[in-house]
């Protein structure tokens, strides 16, 4: 069975880093996967993605966090990574790992991000 957890949220101030990490299990080595992106929910705000990897390492990021985020992956911890940089109160929300595989959408429980002084 395909599992995602997440880790690395946590309370950070603003212009402050994180990276988060997601480890994959269940799926077989991630390199094989179509892709693999992140996601994140803020409250009373509808899920959106922030980033995503492809097979090949081809990458792809929502317009307004392109330069501060960077999503990349090691394949020999299964695990992939958002590093969030010079982060602002508007990233603060809940960021979810998500992966297809045969047609089946799986999500991790997502990580808290807030960003706070």
């Amino acid at each position: 069975q395909v599992q995602l957890v997440e880790s690395g949220g946590g309370l950070v101030q603003p212009g402050g880093s994180l990276r988060l990490s997601c480890v994959a299990s269940g799926t077989g080595n991630i390199e094989v996967l179509y892709e693999m992106d992140w996601y994140r929910q803020a409250p009373g705000k509808q899920r959106e993605l922030v980033a995503s990897l492809g097979r090949g390492g081809v990458t792809n990021y929502a317009d307004s966090l392109r330069g501060r985020f960077t999503v990349s992956k090691d394949n020999t911890k299964n695990t992939v990574y958002l590093q969030m940089s010079n982060l602002k109160p508007e990233d603060t929300a809940v960021y979810y790992c998500h992966t297809d595989v045969g047609g089946t959408g799986f999500w991790g429980p997502g990580t808290q991000v807030t960003v706070s002084s």
